[in-house]
Formats: structure tokens, C-alpha cells, sequence
């Protein structure tokens, strides 16, 4: 039976209702427009994110499929949504405070989706649900899996290497075979194919399926496909230039390569997929009940609960305003420590090649060699201060060394023991390498911590966290990476030198620090 129409008075409702949540959306986007066009930014530069898009027209076109269902439905603005507004806004001034830009961007997505059920009801938003979920894809989220995802690429190239009998030498990303080098770069870990395929993947299993659990199944094929096939789109590509005298997939060509097979791998997956598709049921939605809580409300009553979210969505802004405001201008000055405790002196020049961490616009940083015992020490400090997306600690650009440096690579990285202030903690370790991994080279022994006011963390997400929670207390965000590093070719193979270092001077660096930041204007030097 179909269901019966709508009374006019309820049809009347959705083009003031619609009018009404265009104009909400539009004051959110420009309220919060340094986020909206940080997003943007993302998708214009990476084509990682250039799918995103054609988000938007695809959810309105889903939402567009079901107006017949939705005509059924009457607006009934919902008072309650305003306390997940708040939530999201809370959300957004926790990930501007710790410059976490994916935090703030689902934030900004949580606020536009939300205000549907404000404005129109829940029962609305259940109708529409995967159409507005689906907008998530606009945001710019997944490129924290890449370092993990290239050292799985270079773990199954490698493997497949060697059980095709060729011999490999590998350290960290890179590897030699007879006939060249070969290096795992950003480009070769897959991020692209696994967010556009999770994407395609998605959209295909609503679409063709009514069953929750083929949804789900196909969902997760779409997720395991492209990591497999990323993995055999780096064994044959290494394969074909190493037959073909390194003529072949060894410049663009390869990305070519790597898209075409890309696009052969999904299409086979949609026309397998496509075997089990269920037929769409017709649609039999009877005109919604009157809900508690919710009731019609004519065009004013609209606009009040419109003014009403955006007035909360505003809290957050001018928190913010009010947090940076009261934040110090000046500029830091790290004093430069010439004499040390334990006979730890400073001394000229640079190691050879020289070798400093690639972190980006720090406030001000220092880097020094020291000697005493016979052994050398590095010491870099990046303080940081009015952190913003342009200058953060803690962003995936500050690395100790990028993955196309010309002279520099990461070997190895893991974890390492050091007595660091009086304190037992366990310190980020890298081995570095200055090179070509087929001849003798300079090697460091690396050791990395993070000094958010005093508190020393090794964690990416805590030393977020502690920088957030600083700022909603008034204690600004001054915070800093300390990375200590020495020649292998010393005794202990830098380790001893490092664990001398760290504890004769450690407590008198993070007094450094700390009078930095207290002073809250230019240090003076030493």
C-alpha cells in the first residue's frame, strides 16, 4: 500500500525549514571559516583528498533519492541536539588548542550534520542517515597510517624478492638488489588507493545492498583490497625495472602504472560485489507521529531555535579569541649553553656530513655539539610558542629526517631506556644513516622527548593533550622537542655517550626550558 500524502500544512513547513537550515549551515561555515578553508587548502593540494570534492554532491544526490520518503516527514526542530552542539564545539576548541586540525575539522563536519536534527528532527536525520555520514569523507583523515603502511609495502617487496630468488639488502624504507636501489617513499604506501577505495567501497554497499552484514563484508573488502593490491603494485614495479634494466616504472610512470592497476583492481571488485546485490524495496513510509519533545513550530519558532544553535556553536570561537589574546607575543631565545655539568663543553663546527631534525618555523631552536670523555653529543633543541597550523610541535612534518632527504635516512626506530631529570623514562630511538647504505657512512644513535611545561612525554597524542589542557587553564603553550644524537662509531655505539650526557645534563636543560618559558619574554644569552 502506498503511503497516503502529506496534509499541505506540512508540505508548507519544509521550504521555510530548508531556507531556514541553509542559512544556519552558511553562518556556521563563515563563523568558522579558518577551518572550513583549512580543509579546502587539503584538498586542493593533496591528491590524497582531491575526492573530496565530490563528497557533498553525492550526499545531496543520496539525500535527493529519498524525497519521497522525506516529504512524509513533518520539520520538529529539536531542542535537546543543542547539548551535542555544544560537545562539538567543545571538540573544535580542544583540537585548535592542540593544533590537531583533523579534530577540529570533524568538529566543524559534527556541528554542519547536527544542525539537521535541530532544526528538522530526528526522525528526519534517521531517514537521511548514511547520505549525512557520508559527508565524513570530506574530511582530510588517514595520512597518520602512512609511515606504517610504507614499512608493510616495503615488508611484502622485500619478501617477494626474495622468495622470486633475488638477493635484498634493506635498512628501514630503503633496500638494494643487484640491479639498483630502491626506497619506499610517501607516494608508494597506498594511503590514496585505501581512502578512495574505503570510499567507492562504501557508497557501492549502501547503494547495493540491503542487508546489514553484506554492507559490512563489502566494507571491509574494500578496505583489505587496495592494501594487497598496494603490495603487489610495488613487488611488480621493483620486478619490471629490475628486468628491464631500469628502464621501465622507475620514474612517473610508475604512479601511472600504479592508478591503472588501481582502477582494474576496483572495477573487479565492484563486478564481483555486484553478483550479490539485493534489489531495492519500495519505500512504504507513513507520516511520522508526533514525537516528545519535538513539535511543529511555525517560520519564528524556526528562527529562534536557528539563533538559539548558532549562539551556542559561538561559544567556542570566543573561547578561543579569549585563549589567544591572552597569550605572550614575544618571541623566545634559547640561550646557548657553552659549558656544561661533568666537563661537557661546547665545541665548533659540525659533524661531516652535518645533520639537523627537519622541524618546521619552531620559535627558536638550537643545535650544538658537545665533548667531554673523549665522546661527541648533539644537542637540538625546537622550542615553540602561539602555535598555530603553520607552526606546531607535534605535526607530521617534523621528522628527524624527510623521506627524500638527499643524504640523510632512518634506519631503524623503536623505544630506548634514559635517565632523563632525576627520571626513569623510556625516550623515542632512531638509527640514522648518512649515505649509501653499500659503503661505510656516518651513523647516529638518536633519542627523542617531548617538554610540554615541564612535563616530559615521548606520546604524539599526549603531548597534544597536555598542550590543550595548558591553554584551557591559562598556562599558554610553550612546549619543546629535545633530541640528543652521537656517533656510532663511539664506544657503545653511541648509547653510553647519550646515557652519560643525558645524565649529567639532563635536569639543567629542562631548567633551561622552564626559565624560558617563565620569563615570557627574550632570554638572555648565556
Amino acid at each position: 500500500m502506498n503511503a497516503l500524502p502529506a496534509p499541505d500544512t506540512d508540505r508548507a513547513r519544509w521550504p521555510r525549514a530548508l531556507a531556514t537550515l541553509i542559512v544556519l549551515l552558511f553562518a556556521i561555515v563563515l563563523l568558522y571559516r579558518s577551518t572550513a578553508l583549512s580543509m579546502v587548502a587539503i584538498w586542493l593540494r593533496s591528491e590524497t583528498f582531491n575526492h573530496a570534492f565530490v563528497v557533498a554532491p553525492i550526499s545531496l544526490w543520496l539525500i535527493w533519492r529519498r524525497r519521497d520518503e522525506l516529504a512524509q516527514q513533518t520539520p520538529r526542530p529539536s531542542l535537546w541536539t543543542l547539548g551535542a552542539l555544544a560537545a562539538a564545539g567543545l571538540f573544535w576548541l580542544l583540537g585548535e588548542l592542540a593544533t590537531v586540525g583533523v579534530v577540529a575539522q570533524f568538529a566543524l563536519t559534527s556541528m554542519l550534520l547536527l544542525c539537521v536534527p535541530a532544526l528538522l528532527g530526528w526522525p528526519v536525520a534517521r531517514c537521511i542517515a548514511f547520505p549525512l555520514a557520508f559527508v565524513y569523507f570530506a574530511v582530510p583523515f588517514g595520512e597518520f597510517a602512512m609511515p606504517q603502511l610504507m614499512e608493510w609495502t616495503a615488508d611484502f617487496t622485500v619478501l617477494g624478492l626474495r622468495l622470486s630468488g633475488i638477493p635484498v639488502y634493506r635498512e628501514g624504507l630503503e633496500f638494494v638488489i643487484p640491479s639498483g636501489n630502491w626506497s619506499v617513499i610517501e607516494a608508494c604506501s597506498g594511503v590514496r588507493y585505501l581512502i578512495a577505495s574505503l570510499m567507492l567501497g562504501t557508497l557501492f554497499a549502501y547503494l547495493s545492498y540491503r542487508s546489514f552484514w553484506r554492507r559490512a563484508i563489502f566494507i571491509g573488502v574494500s578496505l583489505l583490497v587496495p592494501l594487497l593490491a598496494n603490495w603487489l603494485r610495488a613487488y611488480v614495479i621493483v620486478m619490471l625495472g629490475h628486468f628491464s634494466g631500469n628502464t621501465l616504472a622507475t620514474g612517473v610512470d610508475h604512479l601511472i602504472y600504479g592508478w591503472l592497476f588501481f582502477g582494474v583492481v576496483i572495477l573487479l571488485m565492484f563486478v564481483i560485489g555486484n553478483r550479490w546485490a539485493e534489489p531495492e524495496a519500495a519505500a512504504t513510509v507513513a507520516p511520522a507521529p508526533a514525537v516528545a519533545g519535538g513539535a511543529a513550530v511555525g517560520a519564528a519558532g524556526l528562527g529562534v531555535y536557528a539563533v538559539l544553535a548558532f549562539a551556542v556553536l559561538a561559544i567556542a570561537p570566543l573561547a578561543q579569541f579569549a585563549i589567544e589574546r591572552g597569550a605572550p607575543a614575544t618571541v623566545p631565545v634559547l640561550p646557548i649553553m657553552s659549558q656544561l655539568e661533568d666537563s661537557w663543553q661546547k665545541v665548533d663546527g659540525a659533524l661531516s656530513p652535518a645533520w639537523q631534525p627537519a622541524f618546521v618555523n619552531p620559535s627558536a631552536q638550537s643545535n650544538t655539539l658537545y665533548a667531554a670523555h673523549g665522546q661527541l653529543v648533539g644537542l637540538y633543541l625546537g622550542y615553540y610558542r602561539r602555535q598555530n597550523g603553520e607552526r606546531k610541535l607535534i605535526s607530521s612534518e617534523n621528522v628527524l629526517v624527510r623521506s627524500q632527504d638527499a643524504v640523510w635516512a632512518v634506519v631503524s626506530s623503536g623505544q630506548a631506556p634514559l635517565s632523563f631529570a632525576g627520571k626513569e623514562i623510556t625516550a623515542r630511538s632512531a638509527e640514522l644513516r648518512a649515505g649509501s647504505a653499500q659503503a661505510e657512512s656516518l651513523r647516529l644513535s638518536v633519542r627523542q622527548l617531548y617538554w610540554i611545561n615541564g612535563r616530559l612525554t615521548r606520546s604524539d597524542p599526549l603531548a597534544k593533550l597536555y598542550t590543550a589542557l595548558l591553554q584551557l587553564t591559562g598556562h599558554g603553550d610553550d612546549s619543546a622537542v629535545i633530541i640528543l644524537y652521537a656517533p656510532k662509531d663511539q664506544a657503545g655505539g653511541g648509547a653510553r655517550a647519550l646515557a652519560d650526557f643525558a645524565q649529567a645534563n639532563s635536569a639543567r636543560i629542562v631548567k633551561l626550558l622552564a626559565d624560558v618559558r617563565a620569563s615570557r619574554s627574550p632570554a638572555l644569552q648565556e
